[in-house]
């Protein structure tokens, strides 16, 4: 696992004749996952490696397909490089002491945009960099705010916000940054990315996605905004209360074609296909009578249809649909879990990541009618053929109220017949995500299984990919509905699966799935063990969390306008309950998480160790709400399997 390359990022040429893209290799001596460009061509061959320097990501076609670009952090700080396909070596064409991240090219070459987070106050890079200069050298290193959402994820909020600028392709002149005063991020840090951002088809103007709410710590809102490059201010185009994202122009120009979330304040709500007519100014909503969330949208050559991925009960196809309201998305790519997708210029060659249980992400490249599909990279061949691996087996079952719920489960790979093997129940966070058949290089199943146990995961209520009404029978119910569908799972696992040792269970998750696992320990003695990372024991002090529509929306209100919510569904509540609180329980967490603060692990500790239940406390302060070093990884992954060792095995 610690070995495995990680393949991703992948971008089409124009011309449709290559894909470049990511490999990041871990690199456990230095702690980090060294990053470097590949190309390899689409019609099939052997990929080869552009750059060296363990520090570079990002990369972008020019659309006459002579010249990459990519980001690097080679010489320290972030900035965009070119490198000439004919030969040559790649040089920085920025120089921003706040650095560049998601870059795009114009489509007629001459351009570059990129992002950079900059202080809105500051008129040029000199003042950014006196001013991070002067606070590094500051003794003081006082946080002080007067707003929400003064921290997120694993850093705090200094003053600075990302911009998009623009430069000539050729480097030549000065970056600049198209909305200089601007107090908003473009794109948000979490939720958009360089799908954000788009040039039209003629160059002259972009279209990006900006949060504008002044209390973004409770909103979801981001809106779509137009800017032309010769200059002038940003123009609204959007206006709905949900999350608009993933512009992109229709090639004729005509259109704007987005995803957007209805329901303000609810992450999780589903993301419709929109058209934005650029003549008119209205949006229309293509999908509202499909069930599933469409993301990374494209566009074919004549402007007719549109291509997205939607999840889809364990997988992601790719879908294509025409370009009016109620047309129906056709999945074209059924197989795998499919997401990345990158169209070529001439709409002939789908590229795309393609990933299972089975098999860490790999490139793959089809026809835009997804004939010829066919596998690109194998990067990591040489290393699974030393191991085994079972396949997941699905099933479904009816839940206590007669819900149908899908789970699956993976046997040790040296599975016997005759034997009984204990359980390892995984459970899911988000809390609207789902188990997908798709490789993950965090709670890896194979890991598990291959350590002698069936691992079953169970898409509980809340899951994401069974439409919109099951993600939402979450809300305010997050120990009942999603507990009796795991409850039930389990049940149906053991009377299914003979080889399955009912004496001999144990339960694991992260985030929310942390929570469920406190709520488990609190809630029933059935297991030998559990094991909660990053989960949430009480959930008013839960209420120390950044993005506050988390709580608001699931709980149906803060603690104080709906205590009697925050209290029924939080584990700390049913801790004095000595008959179900004695479970053997692992907890972790990091340090940096600001998702859900490292206190709820300490407070979950604290209780078990209080009440004399056989308990392991591990907090990593160098991690957030994951762990990505590779030796923290693999140290995560040993004291995971010796926790299970001692208690289930």
């Amino acid at each position: 696992m610690i070995q495995l390359h990680r393949v991703g990022d992948p971008k089409i040429s124009f011309d449709g004749k290559w894909v470049a893209y990511v490999v990041a290799t871990p690199d456990t001596s230095a702690d980090r996952n060294a990053s470097n460009v590949w190309i390899v061509p689409t019609s099939g061959g052997m990929p080869l490696q552009l750059t060296q320097s363990g520090h570079d990501s990002s990369p972008e076609w020019s659309p006459d397909a002579k010249t990459l670009a990519f980001l690097s952090s080679r010489e320290g700080t972030s900035q965009v490089y070119l490198l000439p396909m004919d030969g040559g070596e790649a040089h920085a064409v920025t120089h921003l002491s706040t650095g560049a991240d998601l870059v795009k090219w114009s489509p007629d070459g001459k351009t570059i945009a990129f992002t950079s987070s900059v202080y809105p106050d500051c008129q040029d890079d000199d003042c950014n960099k006196t001013r991070d200069t002067e606070k590094e050298k500051n003794k003081v290193k006082a946080h002080v705010y007067e707003q929400l959402l003064y921290r997120h994820w694993t850093h705090w909020f200094e003053g600075k916000r990302s911009h998009i600028f623009v430069i000539a392709a050729d480097g030549s002149g000065e970056p600049r940054d198209l909305n200089p005063e601007a107090n908003y991020d473009v794109p948000p840090d979490e939720r958009g990315g360089a799908a954000d951002i788009n040039f039209s088809p003629n160059s002259k103007e972009i279209c990006f996605t900006a949060v504008t709410d002044k209390m973004e710590a409770i909103s979801t809102n981001a809106d779509l905004f137009v800017v032309p490059l010769a200059g002038g201010a940003p123009k609204r185009i959007t206006t709905s209360l949900g999350f608009d994202g993933n512009p992109v122009y229709s090639p004729d120009g005509r259109f704007i074609a987005y995803h957007a979330q209805l329901t303000a304040g609810y992450e999780a709500d589903r993301w419709r296909v929109m058209l934005y007519d650029r003549q008119s100014g209205k949006s229309e909503n293509l999908s509202e009578h499909f069930d599933r969330s469409a993301n990374e949208l494209a566009w074919s050559p004549d402007s007719k249809t549109i291509y997205f991925t939607a999840a889809n009960e364990t997988l992601q196809p790719i879908y294509a649909m025409a370009a009016r309201p109620g047309a129906e998305p056709k999945k074209i790519v059924t197989e795998g879990f499919n997401t990345a997708l990158t169209l070529s210029g001439d709409g002939k060659t789908l590229a795309f990541e393609r990933t299972s249980l089975t098999l860490p992400a790999e490139l793959f490249a089809a026809n835009s009618d997804a004939s010829a599909a066919r596998q690109l990279t194998h990067h990591n061949e040489p290393i699974l053929a030393k191991v085994e691996m079972n396949a997941p087996e699905t099933f479904w079952f009816e839940s206590k109220d007669g819900t149908r719920v899908q789970a699956m489960l993976i046997r040790p790979p040296t599975y016997e017949a005759a034997k009984r093997y204990p359980l390892l129940v995984l459970l899911h966070g988000g809390p609207q995500t789902m188990w997908s058949n798709a490789w993950g290089y965090r709670w890896n199943a194979q890991v598990f299984s291959a350590a002698g146990y069936v691992t079953l995961m169970i898409n509980r209520r809340g899951s994401t990919g069974y439409g919109q009404k099951f993600t939402d029978e979450i809300t305010n119910d997050w120990g009942g509905k999603p507990y009796d569908d795991v409850m039930k799972g389990i049940d149906v696992a053991l009377a299914k699966y003979k080889f399955i040792d009912g004496t001999r269970i144990a339960a694991a998750g992260g985030s929310y799935g942390g929570y469920l696992a406190d709520w488990i320990a609190t809630h029933t003695g059935r297991f030998k063990a559990i094991i909660s990372h990053a989960g949430i024991f009480d959930k008013t002090s839960m209420y120390a969390t950044e993005e506050l529509w988390f709580e608001e929306h699931d709980m149906q209100g803060t603690p104080w306008s709906n205590p009697e919510s925050y209290r029924k569904w939080a584990p700390e509540t049913y801790a004095a309950e000595l008959g179900k609180f004695k479970t053997p329980t692992l907890v972790v967490c990091g340090e940096r998480d600001y998702r859900v603060p490292y206190t709820q692990s300490l407070e979950f500790f604290n209780s078990l160790q209080r009440q004399g239940v056989p308990s392991k406390l591990v907090v990593f302060p160098d991690e957030g709400h994951w762990v990505l070093k590779p030796q923290n990884a693999q140290f995560w992954y040993k004291t995971f399997l010796d926790w299970l060792a001692q208690w289930v095995k």
